[in-house]
């Protein structure tokens, strides 16, 4: 593991952590192919993935995990400038993961929260 500027007590928590990663080259055209790169690197890791068109969902069962996927993540786009956003749910006193939490608004719905087709 790198050195990281996060304090120790919190990289070592045990919990699951679910973020939300949008990682890609500033550059005109297609950016699938550095996307691609920046997917790829999380497989280096223990963590689980959904890739959507607007981002990844990605769980670690250890916010120190996910900080290393997402760094690796964000160093493997080729670039002068790389954007890269994190929005991360450190809910500390559950461990609900991303699944039951879209069940529970399908539950709610009374449906899938999906439609527009």
């Amino acid at each position: 593991m790198t050195d990281s500027v996060f304090p120790p007590d919190l990289l070592d928590s045990s919990m699951t952590v679910i973020a939300f990663l949008s990682v890609a080259p500033v550059i005109e055209g297609s950016m699938a192919s550095e996307v691609a790169k920046a997917v790829d690197a999380l497989e280096g890791f223990d963590v689980t993935y959904e890739t959507t068109p607007m981002g990844t969902t990605i769980e670690a069962e250890d916010v120190g995990e996910l900080f290393d996927a997402v760094r690796a993540a964000h160093e493997a786009v080729d670039g002068d400038r790389v954007s890269t956003f994190l929005k991360i749910d450190d809910k500390r006193t559950s461990t609900s993961s991303a699944t039951e939490k879209v069940e529970s608004v399908a539950e709610h719905l009374g449906r899938r929260p999906e439609g527009g087709e």
